[in-house]
């Protein structure tokens, strides 16, 4: 009967073959389900922290400054 020999290098091999499997197999089913969340509109919308900063209004407060 013949035994295979695992050195320490082929063990560091498949732990990183199934670490990459996992990570591969995660990252792949969280984009097939943002599409499906998509195409049934149940993604929830981020607010954009700035979209209430109006740029207008600080130029004119420095516009005021230089007149002044």
């Amino acid at each position: 009967m013949n035994f295979l020999y695992f050195d320490p290098g082929l063990g560091a091999m498949i732990v990183q073959a199934v670490v990459a499997a996992a990570a591969g197999i995660l990252l792949f089913s969280k984009g097939v389900m943002y599409k499906v969340k998509g195409f049934f509109g149940l993604n929830k919308e981020e607010e954009d922290p700035y979209d209430s900063i109006d740029v207008e209004e600080k130029e004119s407060e420095t516009d005021a400054k230089k007149d002044n």
